[in-house]
Protein backbone atom coordinates (compact mmCIF):
# COMPACT_ATOMS: atom_id res chain seq x y z
CA UNK A 1 0.00 0.00 0.00
CA UNK A 2 3.05 2.56 0.81
CA UNK A 3 4.47 1.58 -2.97
CA UNK A 4 1.12 2.17 -4.77
CA UNK A 5 1.01 5.81 -2.50
CA UNK A 6 4.19 6.65 -3.37
CA UNK A 7 3.00 6.02 -6.87
CA UNK A 8 -0.35 7.75 -6.22
CA UNK A 9 1.48 10.72 -5.43
CA UNK A 10 3.69 11.23 -7.95
CA UNK A 11 0.88 10.88 -10.72
CA UNK A 12 1.46 7.68 -12.04
CA UNK A 13 -1.82 5.91 -13.11
CA UNK A 14 -1.12 1.62 -12.20
CA UNK A 15 1.64 -0.06 -11.13
CA UNK A 16 2.08 -3.62 -11.68
CA UNK A 17 2.65 -6.10 -9.30
CA UNK A 18 5.83 -7.09 -10.35
CA UNK A 19 7.26 -3.69 -9.84
CA UNK A 20 6.28 -4.01 -6.51
CA UNK A 21 7.67 -7.18 -6.37
CA UNK A 22 11.12 -5.71 -6.73
CA UNK A 23 10.56 -2.78 -5.50
CA UNK A 24 10.13 -3.50 -2.17
CA UNK A 25 11.38 -7.49 -2.45
CA UNK A 26 8.38 -8.78 -1.31
CA UNK A 27 7.48 -12.52 -2.93
CA UNK A 28 5.01 -11.60 -6.28
CA UNK A 29 2.38 -15.01 -5.02
CA UNK A 30 2.57 -12.79 -1.21
CA UNK A 31 1.36 -9.94 -3.05
CA UNK A 32 -1.45 -11.68 -5.21
CA UNK A 33 -2.76 -13.07 -1.92
CA UNK A 34 -3.07 -9.79 -0.55
CA UNK A 35 -4.25 -7.89 -2.95
CA UNK A 36 -7.46 -9.80 -3.17
CA UNK A 37 -9.23 -8.54 0.65
CA UNK A 38 -7.26 -4.91 -0.61
CA UNK A 39 -9.75 -5.16 -3.72
CA UNK A 40 -12.50 -6.45 -1.62
CA UNK A 41 -12.33 -3.72 1.00
CA UNK A 42 -12.37 -1.23 -1.71
CA UNK A 43 -8.96 0.26 -0.95
CA UNK A 44 -7.29 -0.64 -4.07
CA UNK A 45 -8.50 -0.86 -7.54
CA UNK A 46 -7.36 -2.96 -10.73
CA UNK A 47 -7.19 -1.37 -14.22
CA UNK A 48 -7.29 -3.80 -16.92
CA UNK A 49 -5.26 -3.12 -20.31
CA UNK A 50 -2.38 -1.59 -21.59
CA UNK A 51 -1.22 0.67 -18.40
CA UNK A 52 -3.04 -1.55 -16.21
CA UNK A 53 -2.35 -2.96 -12.74
CA UNK A 54 -3.46 -1.54 -9.20
CA UNK A 55 -3.92 1.90 -8.01
CA UNK A 56 -4.86 3.00 -4.88
CA UNK A 57 -9.00 3.60 -4.68
CA UNK A 58 -8.72 6.67 -2.70
CA UNK A 59 -6.45 9.78 -2.08
CA UNK A 60 -3.56 8.21 0.57
CA UNK A 61 -5.17 10.88 3.09
CA UNK A 62 -8.07 9.40 3.08
CA UNK A 63 -7.24 5.84 3.76
CA UNK A 64 -6.63 5.16 7.94
CA UNK A 65 -3.92 2.48 8.69
CA UNK A 66 -6.57 0.72 10.50
CA UNK A 67 -8.48 -0.04 7.25
CA UNK A 68 -5.77 -1.55 5.51
CA UNK A 69 -4.75 -3.80 8.50
CA UNK A 70 -8.70 -4.89 9.12
CA UNK A 71 -8.43 -6.03 5.28
CA UNK A 72 -5.57 -7.97 5.87
CA UNK A 73 -4.86 -9.09 9.66
CA UNK A 74 -8.98 -8.53 10.87
CA UNK A 75 -9.55 -6.73 13.89
CA UNK A 76 -6.79 -4.94 16.07
CA UNK A 77 -7.71 -7.25 19.39
CA UNK A 78 -5.03 -8.28 21.28
CA UNK A 79 -6.79 -11.31 22.92
CA UNK A 80 -9.38 -12.99 21.61
CA UNK A 81 -12.29 -12.65 24.12
CA UNK A 82 -12.05 -8.90 23.78
CA UNK A 83 -14.45 -9.24 20.39
CA UNK A 84 -15.91 -12.13 21.12
CA UNK A 85 -17.49 -12.02 24.56
CA UNK A 86 -18.34 -15.94 23.85
CA UNK A 87 -15.14 -16.94 23.45
CA UNK A 88 -14.00 -17.23 27.41
CA UNK A 89 -16.75 -18.07 29.76
CA UNK A 90 -14.66 -16.35 32.40
CA UNK A 91 -15.13 -12.72 31.26
CA UNK A 92 -17.27 -11.60 33.94
CA UNK A 93 -14.92 -12.39 36.47
CA UNK A 94 -11.58 -12.31 34.33
CA UNK A 95 -9.65 -9.24 36.17
CA UNK A 96 -7.68 -8.79 33.28
CA UNK A 97 -10.36 -8.70 30.42
CA UNK A 98 -10.72 -5.07 30.63
CA UNK A 99 -7.38 -4.32 30.45
CA UNK A 100 -6.85 -5.97 27.26
CA UNK A 101 -10.03 -4.29 26.20
CA UNK A 102 -8.72 -0.69 27.10
CA UNK A 103 -5.34 -2.00 25.25
CA UNK A 104 -7.28 -2.80 22.35
CA UNK A 105 -8.93 0.58 22.39
CA UNK A 106 -5.79 2.08 22.26
CA UNK A 107 -4.18 0.34 19.89
CA UNK A 108 -7.35 0.65 17.51
CA UNK A 109 -7.26 4.32 18.11
CA UNK A 110 -3.66 4.70 16.95
CA UNK A 111 -4.06 3.26 13.81
CA UNK A 112 -7.54 4.90 13.18
CA UNK A 113 -5.01 8.36 13.69
CA UNK A 114 -2.99 7.51 11.22
CA UNK A 115 -3.47 7.58 7.42
CA UNK A 116 -1.96 6.11 4.02
CA UNK A 117 -0.37 9.57 3.66
CA UNK A 118 0.82 9.94 7.01
CA UNK A 119 3.55 6.97 6.42
CA UNK A 120 4.47 8.42 2.90
CA UNK A 121 5.75 11.34 5.02
CA UNK A 122 7.61 8.85 7.10
CA UNK A 123 9.19 6.64 4.22
CA UNK A 124 10.12 10.38 2.44
CA UNK A 125 11.80 11.29 5.53
CA UNK A 126 13.73 8.15 5.85
CA UNK A 127 15.07 7.94 2.67
CA UNK A 128 16.19 11.56 2.03
CA UNK A 129 18.14 11.43 5.69
CA UNK A 130 21.76 12.23 5.30
CA UNK A 131 22.92 9.77 8.10
CA UNK A 132 21.17 7.22 5.17
CA UNK A 133 22.04 7.29 1.37
CA UNK A 134 19.87 6.11 -1.15
CA UNK A 135 20.11 3.10 -3.10
CA UNK A 136 20.45 2.11 -6.84
CA UNK A 137 18.73 -0.31 -8.20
Amino acid sequence: MLNLAQHHNNGDEAVILKNVSRDEEISIRYLEQIIIPLKINKLVKSIRGAGGGYTLARQPSQIKLSEILHALEGTCCLVECVEDDEYCVRIGECATHEIWSEASQMLKGYFDSLTLQDLVKRAHKLNTSPARPKTTN
